[in-house]
């Protein structure tokens, strides 16, 4: 019986070069959308615990147009407050948390849609709040995935490079506009003949 070996290369850091225009810009975006969304979330919980609404009440009181209640309101600014510290370290970090409390905010909707109407509903959610979770969640998924995940990411982009860590810094076919050959990787079970004469 013939064992197969396994070969994985050690994941490589992701590093934003503040040097470069497209990690400058994707930086500034994962950094916007985690601080617009965090500052109106602690702004809404604020807003909530100001009025008095009981811890776990269910009983329709409304902020800025949703439906919420103390608990709701602790955890808007706990939320909040994390998407700013994200937003103030920037880079991967925050790109992640976007991505992360994108999918939470999401899967948050389904799990309320499903309990409208019912004795569990202990965040007092309405309809209001569940398109509202969606819309978040959706926002957040597209700051945090933004210039991250494609198939058509320039080459100079971080996690293009962190994916292609062998890759020259020439994207093929460009050999001709800069004078360098690309980088070319034999294929599995090839012979190696590059620098060989």
């Amino acid at each position: 019986m013939a064992t197969h070996s396994v070969h994985s290369r050690p994941r490589r850091r992701i590093d934003f070069d503040e040097h470069l225009p497209v990690d400058h810009r994707l930086n500034r975006i994962y950094r916007i959308g985690a601080g617009l969304i965090g500052a109106f979330l602690v702004v809404f919980g604020i807003l909530g615990l100001i009025d008095h609404i009981g811890f776990f009440d269910t009983g329709g009181d409304t902020v800025t147009g949703l439906n919420t209640n103390g608990t709701l309101s602790v955890l808007s600014i706990c939320i909040g407050l994390l998407l700013l510290v994200g937003m103030v370290i920037g880079g991967n970090v925050a790109s992640t948390l976007n991505m992360v409390l994108g999918v939470l905010f999401l899967l948050n909707g389904f799990l309320f849609l499903a309990l409208l109407d019912t004795p569990n509903n202990f965040l007092a959610f309405r309809m209001q709040n569940v398109l509202f979770s969606f819309v978040v969640g959706l926002l957040l998924m597209t700051f945090g995935m933004y210039g991250r995940v494609g198939s058509t990411l320039p080459h100079d982009n971080p996690y293009w490079r962190a994916r292609h860590p062998d890759a020259g810094t020439e994207p093929p076919g460009d050999e001709h506009r800069t004078g360098v050959p690309p980088v070319t990787m034999p294929l599995p079970g090839a012979k190696d003949t590059r620098g060989q004469g």
